[in-house]
This record gives structure tokens, C-alpha cells and sequence, in this order.
């Protein structure tokens, strides 16, 4: 076998070109820009998810690279927990709704993280108004044109009404409730599979009435094909208000879908100041605005302390209404 030997220099050269090669990409891996996580706990293409992705490009400018990242599953428990569990750098976020931290602690049996300790508040983002709507065909042969017609004519006819909702425990279901207690009614809940087969159920006249959320519900009320009593928002929703609130009636009722951005408990104090004034100024700019009305979807940019004691009065909120209602995950 003969052996070939490069000559020194080539050999230096060979030698020296592999270094540089490898101190540029070292070079090159330290300098590459860290990237930001939205957790979302839910599929894409729904409200959280649209607004989600608007913020991430709206804050790209302020804090670089934001990726969407959805983790759907367990009534959002899934994705939530992922974010309970992150490294506290600030580069994993995610989405905080009604759902993930007010009713299912209440609702499931077994929750993967604790939704007051394990999480570090940024601000809310938005409210989405539910409304209280009524097949228009069934309200008017009833004659039922307000809030107070229904109770009147629920009161007078006890156990002829019922109610849709998108399953057990849904926010439908849970302000179906909370409005029977509140007027003193019955209305059987009729729970299916889904939010969309209770709006056709309702729009086909199967049902009386149902709690949707009014982005849901809004074409087919202008359409003329649902009747809308009572949005129930503690006040009236600015993108539809010639519908009353419900609290107009019933004095103090409020139950709506909201959700915000948390991060890690153990995320450093500057880091969440930093990542609010980035998000808030986002929330309010012109052309967010924008997008979220035609969501029909109303801006909640608050401080950290604020959203973290909303959160925390939703908790305390929905534990009463979930045992009275008697839903239950196992």
C-alpha cells in the first residue's frame, strides 16, 4: 500500500480553514436571534388563535421573532401546562382564558398546573361579549321581545322552556345556568357536541333559546334569523349597542369569554414589564383596533397587577357557578 503526504503548507492551510470554519459557525450559533413563543391552548383558526398572530406581528418590531405555537387538547389544560412549565426567560409565553383559568380548575378533576400560583400575569387582551339569543320565528310567536318577557313568560310557564349549549361545563352552559339562578327560572339544558351544532339546533327551532358568543352570532342576528335579548358583559358591547346587558335586568350579572397573556411564575419582574408595554402598545394601536372589532372582539390592555387580579376574581367567580351547575371532567 503506498501512502501520500500532503506537503506542510497544504496541511497548515487544511488545518487552519477547518478552525475558521468552525469558529465562524460557533460565531454564527451565539449570534443568532432568540426566538419568542405564543403558546395557544387551542386549535388554529379561532378567535384566540386570529388575535394571537396579529399581536405576534404587531410586537416583532419591539421584541423580534414571535412564533405561534399551538398546543390544543384537555380543554386547553394541554397547552397551558406547557407554558406553567417553560424556562422563566421571557421567550415562552401563552395564552390565559375564562376556560383555562376560572372554570376548568372547577371543572376538571385533576388539573395538570394550579392557575393562581403557576403562572406570571401580562396583560389582558381581549372580551368577547356572550349574547342571550332566541329563534326570531319562536320569539315572536311567543311574544317575547325583551329580557324581561322571557323571565315573564319562563315564570308563567315553568318547564316549557329549554336551552342549547355547546357541551357540559361550556360557557354556554355555564351562563345558562348562572341566568336561571339570577331570574329564578327553569330552562332544560340541552348540551351538544360543540357550539356549532347548538346554533343549528337553535336556528332550526329545536331549542328555545342559547348563550353564544356574539362574534358567532352576530350575522345570523343581523340576517334576522335570531333575535338577541341581552348581551351579558356587565355593560352594553360597543359593537352592537342597541342590545341591552342582561345586568340592566338582573342586577350585577356578567359572564363573558376574555383571555390574556401570562408567563412562567419565576419570569423576572423587568421581563414582564418589558413584555406588557410591548403587548399594550400593540393592544392599542389603530390598526389592531381594527381587526378585533370585526372579531366583534372589545381590547383589554391593563397593567399586570390588574389582569392577575381579574383573573383572580374569575377564579373565585366560577367555582360557585360550575358546583351549581353539577358539570364535571374526570
Amino acid at each position: 500500500m503506498k501512502l501520500t503526504f500532503l506537503p506542510s503548507f497544504i496541511t497548515r492551510t487544511l488545518v487552519l480553514s477547518a478552525f475558521a470554519a468552525l469558529a465562524l459557525s460557533s460565531t454564527a450559533a451565539i449570534a443568532q436571534p432568540k426566538v419568542m413563543r405564543i403558546i395557544v391552548p387551542y386549535a388554529p383558526g379561532g378567535p384566540i388563535d386570529v388575535t394571537a398572530r396579529l399581536m405576534a406581528e404587531r410586537v416583532k418590531d419591539t421584541l423580534g421573532t414571535v412564533i405561534i405555537e399551538n398546543r390544543p387538547g384537555g380543554g386547553g389544560n394541554i397547552g397551558v401546562d406547557v407554558v406553567a412549565k417553560a424556562p422563566p426567560d421571557g421567550l415562552t409565553i401563552g395564552i390565559a382564558a375564562v376556560a383555562t383559568h376560572a372554570i376548568n380548575p372547577w371543572l376538571y378533576g385533576k388539573m395538570p398546573y394550579n392557575a393562581a400560583t403557576d403562572f406570571a400575569p401580562i396583560t389582558q387582551m381581549l372580551r368577547v361579549p356572550n349574547v342571550l339569543v332566541m329563534n326570531a320565528d319562536t320569539a315572536q310567536r311567543l311574544n317575547i321581545n325583551s329580557l324581561s318577557d322571557l323571565i315573564r313568560y319562563a315564570k308563567a310557564n315553568p318547564a316549557k322552556l329549554n336551552y342549547a349549549s355547546g357541551g357540559n361545563g361550556s360557557a354556554g352552559h355555564l351562563a345558562g345556568e348562572m341566568f336561571k339562578k339570577e331570574a329564578g327560572i327553569f330552562a332544560l339544558h340541552i348540551p351538544y357536541n360543540g357550539g356549532n351544532p347548538a346554533q343549528l339546533a337553535l336556528l332550526s327551532g329545536q331549542v328555545d333559546f342559547n348563550f353564544d358568543n356574539l362574534a358567532t352570532a352576530s350575522a345570523n342576528i343581523k340576517s334576522g334569523k335570531l333575535k338577541a335579548l341581552a348581551v351579558t358583559t356587565e355593560k352594553r358591547s360597543a359593537v352592537m349597542p342597541d342590545v341591552p346587558a342582561v345586568a340592566e335586568t338582573l342586577k350585577g350579572f356578567s359572564i363573558d369569554t376574555w383571555w390574556g397573556l401570562v408567563a412562567p411564575a419565576a419570569t423576572p419582574k423587568d421581563v414582564i414589564t418589558k413584555l406588557n408595554q410591548a403587548f399594550v402598545a400593540a393592544l392599542n394601536s389603530p390598526e389592531a383596533k381594527t381587526r378585533f372589532a370585526a372579531l366583534m372582539a372589545e381590547p383589554v390592555a391593563n397593567t399586570p397587577e390588574q389582569f392577575g387580579a381579574f383573573m383572580k376574581s374569575e377564579l373565585v367567580k366560577y367555582e360557585k357557578v360550575v358546583k351549581a351547575s353539577g358539570a364535571r371532567v374526570d
